[in-house]
């Protein structure tokens, strides 16, 4: 597994003190609304199905995992048709053997709430998301996600959101956040991993997107043996010369693994089959040292000189 990378600076011992002040002070019930929801006390996460309403008549589903003290909140975008049809128990009668669906665990015992979204309950039909994905519709339906991902850590200071997606799950998380700045209710950051580098099926694949207007971090993931001729390894500097004005981005490739069947499906190369778990925990630590860094500024934004102070001052010594 390889990583091209430029490392932050990890989150400071002080850092660490003041957002943990800053959790006692705003400590104050939580009510969560949810069509199901179970407690694991094995691994301490709750799973929920939430419907959320959106556009007039439509709601949202997704399958919502939460530990005790999320680090971050990351929305999980399939791909394929993005039809999981998720039941009121939080069981998949599709895509359950997507990539980033059989991960989701994994990202909750790195420390991360998690939503798995499916279609919206208006396109609960063949083809779900297929030509719906770059549309208004679906922006509108994932800024109410967003929402109310938002509300539910008001007992804590506030965490980002993260959307991240694979293959065809790409198009919906590229096209969100080109749509939303993180100001206006958008994402706070962006992964992409097996990314759609090409089309054929008249849509844009992600590099024609208008991605130089991002200003959010953009972790891009990728297998160099992706046999999907849509997401060959070939055409990733097309994405990442489209990424050129992002000034927080990093590609990291890997290797390895096994692949079985189709090149473009879930058991593939370009499902990181055998190698989930280095590629969540590269992704995990991407993301919570970018978080740390966002942490760094708010702190100095909020508590001014003295936070400064405290977060430049060298290392005692000892003897």
């Amino acid at each position: 597994m390889h990583t091209l990378r430029h490392p932050g600076n990890p989150i400071s011992t002080v850092t660490r003190i003041f957002r943990a002040l800053t959790l006692g002070w705003l400590l104050a019930s939580l009510t969560i609304a949810t069509a199901w929801s179970q407690t694991n006390t094995a691994v301490q996460f709750t799973q929920q199905v939430v419907d959320v309403p959106t556009r007039p008549g439509v709601t949202q589903r997704f399958l919502y995992l939460v530990p005790q003290h999320p680090v971050a909140t990351v929305i999980l975008f399939a791909g394929g048709q993005g039809g999981l049809q998720i039941s009121t128990e939080g069981a998949f009668k599709g895509g359950g053997g997507n990539f980033l669906v059989r991960s989701r665990q994994l990202f909750v015992e790195r420390g991360f709430a998690v939503a798995v979204v499916d279609a919206p309950s208006d396109r609960q039909s063949f083809p779900f998301l297929g030509g719906f994905r770059q549309t208004s519709q679906h922006v509108e339906d994932m800024k109410a996600v967003m929402a109310w991902l938002r509300q539910q850590q008001v007992a804590q200071p506030a965490i980002s959101v993260w959307l991240i997606g694979t293959s065809r799950g790409t198009q919906s998380a590229a096209f969100i956040a080109t749509q939303l700045d993180h100001t206006e209710g958008g994402p706070d950051g962006l992964v992409l991993t097996s990314t759609i580098l090409r089309e054929n099926k008249g849509g844009r694949a992600v590099p024609d997107m208008q991605l130089q207007g991002l200003r959010i971090p953009v972790l891009v993931v990728h297998h160099e043996q992706d046999g999907c001729k849509l997401c060959a390894f070939s055409d990733i500097p097309r994405l990442m010369d489209a990424l050129s004005a992002v000034s927080q981005k990093e590609l990291i490739s890997v290797r390895g693994g096994t692949s079985q069947g189709d090149p473009c499906e879930a058991r593939a190369y370009h499902g990181y089959n055998g190698i989930e778990q280095d590629v969540v925990t590269r992704i995990a630590d991407w993301i919570t040292a970018s978080v740390g860094r966002s942490s760094d500024f708010e702190l100095r934004s909020q508590y001014g000189d003295l936070v400064s102070a405290a977060l430049n001052r060298p290392a005692a010594k000892t003897q």
